[in-house]
């Protein structure tokens, strides 16, 4: 018999390390893979600017 999850329409890419180290191999990655997000920087700013707001108000 067949494996059944040859029928997988998407793979997860090669990862490298293990456990709590494990992350995607960056040369198994293409553009193909992740997503766009066009303001990823801006949230970066804002989310960081919200963390030192908490961090020096306490």
């Amino acid at each position: 018999m067949a494996d059944p999850l040859d029928k997988a329409t998407s793979k997860a890419p090669a990862t490298l390390g293990e456990g709590c180290l494990s992350r995607y191999d960056p040369d198994d990655l293409s553009a193909e893979d992740g997503t766009e997000f066009p303001g990823a920087a801006e949230l970066w700013e804002q989310v960081q600017g919200d963390c030192d707001d908490a961090v020096g108000g306490a």
